[in-house]
């Protein structure tokens, strides 16, 4: 029911671009349309973050350091949530996390990697 699944990580240069999907497969829709979507993203070293937030409705909040950069989005008849990422430097290289929360129950994916380095 709760299973999440990130893709579109990889390895780019400073200042270049990349789009990040979640899906959640096994999620209904009546349980996925209510749900508040987010990605977080950890570095090694350091606390998980959140990096971006969207509600049901799709109102967003940005964490500071993403903000103008970043992009989250979501599609709910297709169950997808996005981020779509500019302008990255070397401290945006983090697992990044899609995370869904519903009635204040966690899921979460199980990350993709997102490496910014020339």
């Amino acid at each position: 029911q709760g299973r999440l699944v990130e893709s579109g990580g990889g390895l780019v240069q400073p200042g270049g671009s990349l789009r990040l999907s979640c899906a959640a497969p096994t999620t209904i829709t009546s349980v996925f349309n209510p749900s508040m979507m987010a990605w977080y993203r950890q570095a090694p070293g350091k606390e998980r973050d959140l990096v971006a937030s969207i509600s049901s409705s799709g109102s967003t909040q940005y964490a500071e350091f993403v903000k103008g950069r970043f992009t989250i989005s979501r599609v709910n008849s297709r169950k997808m949530t996005y981020l779509q990422m500019n302008d990255l430097a070397p401290e945006d290289t983090a697992v990044y996390y899609c995370n869904r929360n519903l009635g204040g129950r966690d899921f979460w994916g199980q990350g993709t990697q997102v490496t910014v380095s020339s």
